[in-house]
Formats: C-alpha cells, structure tokens, sequence
C-alpha cells in the first residue's frame, strides 16, 4: 500500500526566526519513499533538511517577520500489517542492556518517574515480566486517561496526566513510557504519521500521533497507549526520551501556530501513478 504524508504549517513571527520543523518521515522509512519528497516555505526561502544521530530529520530555516508557511508532502510505501504483537517475549535483565537504552530508563521534562514509581510497582510489580506487563501498563493508561484535545498543554507531565484524568496522545504515552521506566524496562517516545488506515475515521482532523517503543529481551517494539489496538500505515517521524525531544516546531524566539494540517492518507493504485 502506498501513503500520502504531509503537512502545512503556518507561523506568524514579530522578527525573522529561525526553525527546526520535524515533518519527514524517519530516516529509516528511507527505502520506502516512492518518488520525491516536496517542500516549500512562503515567502520562498532557502531550508535545508538534517539528520542527527538517531534519524531524525530536521527540516531547518528562518521564519520571516510576519507570516511563514511551510508545507511538505511524499508518497510512502507500507507492507499494510499491523503492529507486530509477541506475547511471549521477555525482559532484559537491567544488567544485560545495551548501554544505548540506559537513558531511557532516566526521568525526563514529561516523564517524571519518581512522582509514579509507588503506582507503577504496586499496580504492575507482579505483573509477568516482558510484553504482558508492558501490555498491562497500556490496558489501564488506555482506561484512566480521557482523549481530549482541550486538555492538552506545554507544561502537563505524565503525572499530571494521571491525576487530570485526560490528555492528548502525547500524555498516553508519557504516562506509559514513565511507569516502564519505573520498572526498568527502557522506553523510548515516538512521533509520526498514522492516519485511519484499517479503522473507522473519527471526525477529527488528522494530528500527527505519538506512541512509543520498549526494549523487550533483544530489541525495540511499538505498543500505543492512546489506541491501544494494533494499527496499520503506522509512520514514524522522530523518536527521543519525550515530546521535549521531538516536537514538530521548534522556534528559537517567539511564534504562533495559526494554520495546521497534517495529511495521513492510503492513495488507492490508480491515484499513486497518475496523481
């Protein structure tokens, strides 16, 4: 199956503004790119796109004074399965990570693991170690947490959460990610693209999604707190400890979102090679 991404953001600046837009797909969904990948900035100026060290591609310009609108689309092939699901995989010992996944054991700006370690222990300690209780932790996030877009801000931590009882997808996975954490598996936070592909469409717009990904015996798997049912035309943008890491816009010096689309759509056979 092919899938059309994209994106059309506008910003309204005071002074020109540097940006870094995280809005193209991972560096390793890069083999599944079918055809180019169009980006353009209004008023017309120059943007360059950069990877870090962990794939992540960064889309960086400077925003004008006055308004600034930076669209982006790309066609992306999927196999069409759905999130792998492997009941009865393990943990790995503390002692037998790799040293890459010990900072995702660490507390961080959302995950604040020491406020939730009690509930975290109580709750899941007996729980079988490895994918059940990772599973576990997402049946009852998925339970307490209310989806409403009014509840989202800038400052809410995954113990906010809890206690709001609501959130946006970014709160169902800081939660989740801070109660692994609390029981030493690693946990990682995740960005993308993930349209309704395989599900009934909801009447909201298309956001872009946050999930997220433990390391489970040998390496890493996606759970999803927010749906927490195996999707398919999953796409990932970013990954890092929280949505402190990977925002989708990041201005050094003050702006304002004043237009937002994201597009997340399967392109049936005949509209991938004639559109």
């Amino acid at each position: 199956m092919l899938i059309r991404l994209g994106c059309e953001l506008t910003i309204s600046c005071w002074a020109p503004t540097p940006v870094l837009a995280l809005v193209h797909p991972h560096a390793s969904r890069s083999e599944d790119r079918r055809g180019p990948e169009r980006l353009w900035l209004s008023p017309d100026r120059i943007a360059e796109v950069l990877t870090d060290a962990d794939g992540n591609r960064a889309c960086r310009f400077i925003a004008s004074a006055g308004t600034t609108t930076l669209g982006f689309e790309t066609l992306v092939a999927d196999d069409g399965s759905p999130d792998p699901v492997v009941p009865e995989i393990g943990e790995c010992p503390v002692g037998a990570l790799p040293i890459v996944t010990y900072p995702f054991l660490n507390p961080s700006r959302y995950c604040d693991t020491d406020r939730l370690a009690q509930v975290a222990w109580g709750r899941f300690g007996s729980v079988r170690p490895g994918w059940q209780r990772v599973q576990a932790i997402c049946d009852w996030v998925h339970e307490q947490l209310r989806f409403d877009y009014g509840a989202a801000r800038s400052d809410k931590t995954a113990h906010d959460a809890l206690r709001e009882g609501r959130g946006v997808c970014r709160d169902f996975a800081h939660l989740a990610i801070s109660l692994c954490r609390c029981l030493n598996i690693p946990a990682r936070y995740c960005t993308g693209y993930l349209g309704y592909t395989g599900v009934s469409p909801l009447p909201d717009p298309i956001d872009y999604s946050a999930w997220f990904e433990v390391f489970l015996e040998d390496r890493w798997h996606v759970f999803d707190a927010r749906h927490n049912i195996p999707r398919i035309g999953r796409v990932l943008i970013a990954r890092g400890r929280d949505a402190a890491d990977v925002p989708f816009l990041r201005s050094f010096g003050d702006h304002q979102l004043t237009g937002f689309r994201v597009i997340t759509e399967e392109m049936a056979p005949t509209e991938a090679t004639t559109g």
